[in-house]
C-alpha cells in the first residue's frame, strides 16, 4: 500500500513527518506524495499558526477523502479542534498529544491485515503505545535531501497572537547527550546537513547550558565536513554561548527570527517582553560572526495596537538592518488567544495594504542580498537533478542551478562548492 504523509507548518512538523514515513517505510509501505494522488492512507500534519493554514488543511483533507482513501490527521490543528476535524467525515482524527504514537500505527496496521481486517476497520482501534514528543528519529527522509532533528518541543512564552504554546505545552529539551548521539547517526547515516528544529528552538535547555552551550558540544563529535542549519531563532534567548556556536563554519551562514513587529510598543502589548534593543544586538553579534550571512525574519502586519508610526517602525529596522527577506502574515485573531477579541485591532484593509508593503520590501531586499552574493564561493546541497541539471540549496539558503558537473560522479544530499556565477546559478568549474 501506498501512503502519503501530507505536512503543513514548520520544520518541527517536516522533521515529525519525515519520521512517521521512515516508520511506515520500514514496514515495507511505499511513501508517495500528495502530487501522484495514489495513496491509500493519507497522514495530514496540520497547523494552527493562522487561519489559513486550518483552512488548507481542511481543503486538502476533504480532498484525500474523496479519493477514496483512508485519512489521518494529527498535529497542533488536529489538538485544538479535534470534533470540527471529525465532523469531514470518515476522517481519524490523532490529537497532539497522541502524535507520537503514530509511529507504531504502521505496525498496527499490518498486524490487523494479518487478521484479515481492512484498513478503515483497524484506523479506530489505534490507541499507539506511550510515547515521548522525542520519539522521531528517522534514518531515513522521504521528503528531503537533508536530515532533521528534532531537540526541543513546547514554549514557555504566551504570545498574543499564537495558540501553538497551547496546542504543543510548556518548553521540554532533548538530553544534550541524546541529541549528540543522534546527530552522530545521522552522520552515520550518510547525512551531510543536519537540521537542528523545536517549536522554540533557542529555548533549548534555556534554564542550563541552553542552545549554544549543547551545540558547542555537538560541533567538535561531527565530521568537518558535516554541517549544521538552525531551524528559527527567536531572539529573547540567542547569548553569546549560541553566538559562539553559529560562528563555526560547520553551521550555515543560514538565520530565520519570529520577530513579527520591530516597535516595542507592538510588542509590549503581543506579550513579547524583550527590548529591541537586544534584537538589534542579535543582528550585530550575527553579522560579526559570520561574512554577510543570511537573515530572515517572519513579521505580522496588522497586529493589534500598530499604528503608522508603529508600523514604519517596522519598516525602518528591517532595511536598516538590511535583512535578506521577510516571512509576511497578516494578523489573524486565534481562538484562545489573548488578542483574539483586542479592541486596537487594525481594519482588515490596512493590514492587506501593510503586509503588501512588507512583501514589496522583502523583495527588494532579497534580490539586493543576492546580487553581492555573485562571485562568492558557497557551498550546495545537492536536492533533486531534472534534465541532467542538479538543483540546490546554498549554505546562506540561496536556490540555484548546477553547472560543471559533466563527468562527475554526484549524488542527492551530496554538499560541493562552488562559485555563484550569477543570481540562481553556480559553478563547479
Amino acid at each position: 500500500m501506498k501512503v502519503c504523509v501530507y505536512t503543513l507548518g514548520c520544520r518541527l512538523n517536516q522533521c515529525e513527518s519525515e519520521a512517521l514515513a521512515d516508520a511506515f517505510a520500514k514496514e515495507g509501505f511505499d511513501i508517495t506524495d500528495e502530487e501522484a494522488g495514489d495513496a491509500g492512507l493519507y497522514v495530514v500534519n496540520t497547523c494552527t499558526v493562522t487561519a489559513k493554514a486550518e483552512q488548507k488543511a481542511r481543503r486538502m483533507i476533504r480532498l484525500f477523502a474523496k479519493s477514496g482513501a483512508s485519512v489521518v490527521v494529527t498535529g497542533c490543528y488536529a489538538q485544538m479542534a479535534q470534533s470540527e476535524l471529525e465532523a469531514l467525515g470518515r476522517i481519524h482524527v490523532v490529537p497532539l498529544e497522541r502524535k507520537s504514537a503514530l509511529l507504531s500505527l504502521p505496525r498496527h496496521i499490518k498486524d490487523c491485515a494479518a487478521a484479515g481486517m481492512s484498513l478503515e476497520e483497524s484506523l479506530p482501534l489505534f490507541t499507539g503505545p506511550e510515547s515521548s514528543v522525542f520519539d522521531y528519529q528517522a534514518s531515513s527522509f522521504s521528503y528531503h535531501s537533508r536530515a532533521y532533528l528534532k531537540v526541543q518541543d513546547g514554549c514557555d512564552n504566551s504570545c498574543g497572537y499564537c495558540r501553538v504554546h497551547i496546542a504543543r505545552g510548556p518548553s521540554q529539551s532533548l538530553d544534550a547527550d541524546e541529541v549528540i548521539r543522534r546527530a552522530m547517526d545521522l552522520e552515520g547515516a550518510g547525512f551531510n546537513e543536519i537540521v537542528l528544529t523545536g517549536v522554540n528552538l533557542t529555548m533549548y535547555d534555556h534554564e542550563g547550558a541552553g542552545l549554544g552551550g549543547m551545540m558547542l558540544r555537538l560541533i567538535p563529535r561531527l565530521k568537518p565536513s558535516t554541517r549544521l542549519r538552525l531551524s528559527s531563532m527567536e531572539p529573547d534567548h540567542i547569548d553569546e554561548a549560541l553566538i559562539e556556536a553559529v560562528s563555526s563554519p560547520a553551521v550555515h551562514p543560514h538565520f530565520h527570527l519570529p520577530l513579527q513587529s520591530a516597535s516595542q510598543r507592538v510588542l509590549e502589548r503581543c506579550g513579547r517582553l524583550y527590548p529591541m534593543s537586544h534584537v538589534e544586538w542579535v543582528v550585530k553579534q550575527l553579522r560579526a560572526a559570520r561574512k554577510d550571512p543570511f537573515i530572515a525574519c517572519d513579521l505580522i502586519s496588522g497586529l493589534p495596537g500598530e499604528g503608522e508610526a508603529e508600523f514604519q517602525e517596522t519598516v525602518d529596522f528591517i532595511r536598516g538592518n538590511d535583512f535578506a527577506q521577510a516571512h509576511v502574515f497578516p494578523f489573524s485573531p486565534r481562538p484562545g488567544t489573548a488578542l483574539e477579541k483586542a479592541r486596537d485591532r487594525v481594519s482588515e484593509r490596512v493590514r492587506d495594504e501593510r503586509a503588501q508593503v512588507l512583501r514589496e520590501l522583502s523583495e527588494d531586499l532579497h534580490q539586493r542580498y543576492i546580487k553581492r552574493q555573485v562571485g562568492s564561493e558557497v557551498e550546495v546541497l545537492l536536492e533533486s537533478r531534472k534534465d541532467g541539471a542538479w538543483q540546490g540549496t546554498t549554505g546562506n539558503y540561496l536556490k540555484v542551478k548546477v553547472e560543471g558537473v559533466e563527468g562527475l560522479v554526484l549524488d542527492r544530499g551530496q554538499i560541493v562548492r562552488g562559485i555563484l556565477k550569477a543570481p540562481g546559478l553556480v559553478s563547479l568549474s
